[in-house]
């Protein structure tokens, strides 16, 4: 199974008896302290989603909701059992989507990789490509039997603030921030401080994908990551999510050592000791 599957193809094992599928949306909706609010997706799923999806819901399962920041990476062990309860096991493979950017599939796909699960890809446009096709939805709410999940944790794979702090003055790695140029350059901020993490260059995580919802082709992502296959690359956002995406994206061109500051800009703007960048010139 490849990392990123199509609709034909999950058409074709969706009845796998070792295939788990898991529907990761998380709502943003508009309002709040930063303008918008991020909310479970399971009322949608319960909804309408692809047949055999069950829910893994990133807010609450998948975080640990004792620390301040949203999305706070769990420890393995706990992340572990989540997933086994949702079905995913040690022989299982999984399939995740989303309704949105694929960023909260991304999100999943790399946390399971962090944990040292490499049998799950991302179902290449989310639920509006299945649905764009003509393709039925159920009602029914999917639960499968307890599976044990072994964490085998890659920490290497989450960059905490420690080594962004060392990043920003070290040349040999890239520091990559994946929210819109005007997000970038300052213009727009949602986080304590406008602007980006000093020395990062932007590629925006949206345009990693098409109009229709599903990924550029590789060449096009190709030619958006002109760096040495072995560089140190750590990706950021505003709390992990759309810095999945682009790490799936790099993982996917062959990238070997790639890490996702899961924190992101919701840490680090917060904290004035750590050095941000703002304006025209940004």
């Amino acid at each position: 199974m490849d990392t990123l599957v199509t609709t034909d193809w999950l058409s074709q094992h969706i009845d796998d008896p070792d295939l788990v599928l898991l529907d990761c949306t998380v709502v943003t909706m508009p309002g709040g302290e930063r303008g918008f609010h991020n909310v479970s997706g399971r009322p949608d799923y319960e909804l309408g989603h692809i047949p055999n999806a069950g829910f893994a819901d990133i807010m609450v399962d998948l975080s640990d909701t004792t620390r301040p920041n949203e999305f706070a990476l769990p420890a393995p062990e706990q992340f572990c059992a989540a997933m086994g309860k949702l079905g995913v096991g040690d022989d299982t493979r999984v399939v995740l989507y989303d309704t949105n950017y694929t960023a909260w599939a991304a999100r999943v796909w790399w946390m399971l990789r962090w944990a040292g699960f490499d049998k799950a890809a991302v179902l290449d446009g989310g639920l509006s490509a299945w649905t764009s096709e003509g393709r039925a939805l159920s009602l029914d709410v999917v639960s499968r039997p307890v599976r044990q999940l072994t964490p085998r944790p890659r920490p290497e794979l989450m960059a905490d603030r420690d080594e962004v702090l060392a990043a920003v003055e070290d040349d040999a790695v890239v520091l990559i921030d994946t929210l819109p140029e005007e997000f970038y350059r300052g213009d727009v901020s949602a986080y304590d401080r406008p602007g980006h993490i000093r020395s990062a260059i932007n590629i925006d995580g949206l345009k990693l994908i098409d109009k229709n919802g599903r990924f550029n082709p590789p060449d096009k992502l190709a030619a958006m990551h002109a760096f040495d296959r072995d560089t140190r690359i750590i990706t950021y956002c505003g709390g992990g999510i759309v810095a999945s995406t682009e790490a799936f994206v790099l993982t996917r061109l062959g990238f070997s050592n790639v890490a996702v500051y899961s924190a992101s800009l919701e840490e680090w703007a917060a904290d004035p000791a750590c050095p941000m960048v703002s304006g025209p010139d940004a």
